[in-house]
């Protein structure tokens, strides 16, 4: 909802109101209402059970009229055409079909595609309203598909949980051409936009703004985010990671391959970003290798203090950085979270004798005080649980770029070296937060994980005396930010020196440290190799959280997809120091030898039953389903050597005659003869005593006697059985036998033909031995070190430097079309414009790109030549 202010629509928050009595100085809200489903018909099955749906507010309403917070502001029109939003045309009422639920990877999304290499593509997963979006790289739209998680045995089929999809399902397609291949797709927390991203361009998807309809066929309006950044013919700039942030629906993060960080607002601008940060994680002119340059992904923080307010970067040397505070204007937190901060800066920053510590602290007091005005003014209101971001940023300082975060030294730790470090490049990153500890994940070509935690608190961090640009409207509202973001060169050296014996010792002494203004330690958690094979351009590994269980994550890459599972937390279980994570393959593609990823999209379900299920589509377009069964884990075969084995034990005889008659009767009881002797035949006594063992006898052996007759006219049917069953195995043993010998020869025949080729092998040994390579010596340490930074050199810095050498000339490119549109504008030329006005680029930082651009041509060409002339050397040595 919102209301209208002068000419801009001002987006309200539903969660802001969540319980709210009265809202002094605001209007009237009017409360609007979805339409209610339509009715399924008596054909279809009503859904049993959806997945739950994460906690959402219960203001949250689902229409397919425009929302008004996705308006664009007349200012924002002015500047770019695309941005401008049209008038939705009336869409005329569909007629609904019956639904047919299906097993999903029946669907006909996925069943009717080509299923040839390239016909898949992404997948996003909307947990609110329980549907799959797939994109279709051969229609070029995305396929909307309802699915609802049925228990089996609810209906006592005794099966597993099935995951079903309704036929038919929607497609949406974009208003105009895209004229790119979309490689992945994002979509907010409500789901009402789409991110559509490629390898140098990103549109956004509007779900519920509809321009016509067709049937299932739906188009949607679209429109392309930071056309003028980006460039149009896929040479340049590349983006390398986009994605929503987590406490905004309008904001979303772009990472490009120009090491520049841009965080767009959908309401206010689609053209320009709402915050620039421009990454340099190295002092200028202090660049050893080209990959310390050269980001490859970020990820955002979670729920745990400052790390709600960073983003963390990681490039291409598998180097981490981190920037906090970075917080999207308008987002809404926590606000118990945030009196949480204030106070902890407030009790431990401003009490300490440290100078540095004081200073830190009064720049983070004054940020949350700008930032979150409602610290100041506490409400008596208790039911205002959310706090909004107001646009804020200090005029002269600039945030930090905190790194590169070190590992923790510890003492009698071995010094880092080959074992304690991965080869290759860094491909892939992924944070997590699980329970008390942030963990942070690198995926290495090379086909390691590399996985640490942090040691110490993240805090916010400035360069003090670098000032940031603000774009004021003519209210004196921030209305977008840029800033340069160095790091702290003595950093690193500082947390060198860092040991964790150290922590807990002075309690006073770990708190100051936090705000002292350096970055914290990593603690090395382990190493996974997945013992992937080697290949020239290294592996692709993509990193997916687990929703449920924090400590589990999965990796996919060419030869399948893994699950690993952290045991140890230094924070949360340190009684699991010795435990390392557990690896376990949940599908093998059976083609370990490809580098290429064998999924183009997947998706992590929580469903109703505490289970997690992982959907998959292949590149090839299929789809797949697997489910995995919360903290359970498959268990590795016991055997129990102790136990007796199967041979000792006796096989129980089944349908002989029982023991109990081959034993005899049990004799009975009689008494002692000297009680006998006393007695006469003809007395009383005598006779009854007499007629008495008679009875006895009658029934101990003329009763077993009768047992054993039945018994005996049984048995010769059994005997029977048992012969021909006997004949029958020893038919079957024959016949076995037959085969064994009519094979022997063939085996025979193979036996010597291997002994053929292993002589032929060993004739081709002694032909290789005299050869004049044969007798070379093994490499010295020396030259095994070198042969290593040429290899790494080759594979990585040189990619590294053509992607900086592209970037720089496609920032040149548009630099110098700007400063000829404004020459052209004002008629005079390029070095004669008036100084009065502020242009985008001047002269000399004009020439200093030049002047770059030609010092790393100058540099690749001569690592060229010295590449060719190690070639050289290297085969001259080797004649």
């Amino acid at each position: 909802l919102g209301w209208a202010e002068g000419e801009r629509i001002l987006p309200i928050c539903p969660r802001c109101f969540l319980g709210r009595s009265t809202a002094p100085a605001s209007p009237p809200m009017t409360r609007i209402t979805a339409p209610p489903p339509p009715s399924s018909p008596p054909e279809s099955p009503p859904p049993l059970r959806h997945s739950p749906t994460p906690a959402t507010p219960l203001s949250r309403h689902r229409h397919d009229s425009p929302s008004p917070s996705l308006a664009l502001s007349p200012s924002s029109a002015s500047t770019s055409a695309t941005s401008s939003r049209p008038k939705p045309r009336p869409s005329p009422k569909r007629a609904y079909t019956p639904a047919q639920w299906v097993p999903l990877p029946s669907h006909p999304a996925f069943s009717r595609r080509g299923g040839g290499e390239g016909s898949g593509g992404a997948a996003a997963w909307d947990a609110a309203a329980s549907r799959l979006y797939a994109w279709d790289s051969s229609t070029c739209g995305a396929h909307r598909i309802c699915v609802r998680i049925r228990d089996a045995e609810a209906e006592n089929d005794g099966g597993e949980v099935a995951v079903e999809a309704a036929v038919p399902s929607e497609i949406l397609l974009p208003e105009t051409d895209l004229g790119y291949v979309v490689t992945n797709i994002s979509l907010n927390s409500d789901g009402s936009s789409l991110l559509l991203v490629g390898s140098h361009n990103i549109s956004i998807l509007y779900v519920h703004e509809r321009v016509s309809e067709d049937g299932d066929t739906i188009i949607c309006r679209t429109a392309p985010i930071a056309s003028q950044i980006l460039p149009s013919n896929s040479d340049g700039i590349k983006v390398l990671q986009a994605s929503w942030h987590p406490f905004s629906n309008n904001h979303f993060t772009v990472l490009t391959s120009d090491a520049v960080l841009r965080l767009f607002d959908l309401s206010s601008d689609l053209e320009k970003p709402e915050q620039e940060f421009y990454l340099q994680p190295i002092v200028p002119g202090k660049c050893q290798n080209a990959s310390a340059i050269c980001p490859v992904a970020f990820s955002y923080g979670s729920d745990h203090l400052w790390d709600r307010f960073s983003v963390f970067i990681l490039f291409s040397d598998g180097s981490i950085f981190v920037l906090c505070p970075v917080v999207p204007f308008g987002s809404d937190y926590s606000k118990r979270h945030i009196q949480e901060i204030y106070e902890d800066v407030n009790a431990f920053g401003l009490k300490s004798s440290n100078p540095n510590v004081i200073t830190n602290s009064h720049l983070a007091i004054a940020w949350l005080e700008a930032t979150f005005p409602d610290l100041l003014h506490q409400s008596t209101d208790a039911s205002l649980l959310m706090s909004r971001a107001h646009p804020y940023a200090p005029v002269d300082d600039s945030v930090t770029l905190q790194g590169p975060l070190c590992r923790v030294c510890e003492e009698n730790s071995e010094p880092e070296g080959k074992s304690s470090s991965c080869e290759g490049k860094a491909v892939g990153f992924m944070y997590s937060s699980a329970g008390k500890d942030s963990v942070l994940v690198t995926a290495w070509g090379s086909g390691q994980l590399q996985i640490d935690a942090l040691a110490d608190e993240i805090q916010p961090q400035w360069n003090i005396g670098v000032p940031t640009r603000l774009n004021v409207d003519s209210h004196g509202q921030t209305k977008s930010v840029a800033m340069i973001c160095d790091s702290n060169s003595q950093d690193p050296l500082a947390l060198r020196s860092h040991r964790p014996s150290s922590t807990g010792s002075n309690v006073k002494n770990n708190i100051e440290a936090v705000w002292m203004g350096h970055s914290p330690p990593l603690l090395r958690l382990a190493i996974v190799d997945l013992a992937l094979p080697k290949t020239p351009n290294g592996s692709s590994l993509s990193l997916f959280l687990d929703p449920l269980v924090p400590e589990r994550f999965y990796c996919a890459h060419g030869g399948g997809l893994d699950m690993v599972t952290l045991h140890f937390l230094p924070f949360s279980y340190p009684e699991m120091a010795s435990t390392p994570p557990s690896v376990h393959p949940v599908l093998t593609t059976g083609n370990s030898e490809t580098s290429s990823p064998f999924l183009s999209g997947f998706v992590t379900i929580a469903d109703a039953y505490g289970h997690v299920q992982l959907v998959g589509i292949t590149c090839s377009g299929e789809c797949f389903v697997v489910e995995m069964k919360g903290w359970k884990e498959p268990t590795p075969l016991q055997l129990d050597m102790d136990s007796m084995s199967i041979k000792d034990v006796e096989p129980a005889p089944t349908g002989m005659i029982s023991k109990e008659l081959i034993a005899g009767p049990d004799p009975p009881i009689l008494p002692s003869s000297s009680s006998l002797r006393s007695l006469t035949p003809d007395s009383i006594e005598g006779k009854s005593t007499l007629h008495h063992y008679i009875k006895v006898f009658h029934e101990y052996y003329v009763e077993y006697g009768h047992k054993v007759f039945i018994e005996l006219k049984e048995h010769p049917d059994y005997v029977k059985t048992e012969i021909e069953d006997k004949q029958k195995r020893f038919e079957a043993l024959k016949q076995s036998f037959r085969s064994i010998e009519a094979k022997d020869q063939e085996i025979n025949k193979r036996i010597d033909r291997a002994f053929k080729v292993y002589e032929l092998l060993e004739k081709r040994i002694d032909s290789f031995k005299m050869l004049p390579a044969a007798n070379r010596k093994p490499l010295s340490h020396a030259e095994q070190e070198f042969k290593a930074q040429i290899d790494r050199f080759a594979d990585v810095e040189l990619d590294a430097l053509r992607s900086s050498i592209a970037a720089l000339s496609a920032r040149m490119k548009r630099f110098a079309q700007q400063s000829t549109d404004s020459a052209a504008g004002t008629g005079m030329p390029t070095w004669q414009t008036p100084k009065s006005g502020r242009s985008h680029v001047s002269e000399s930082q004009m020439s200093l790109l030049k002047a770059s651009l030609e010092r790393l041509s100058l540099l690749n060409e001569e690592n060229n030549l010295k590449l060719r002339l190690i070639d050289h050397e290297l085969k001259n040595k080797e004649q």
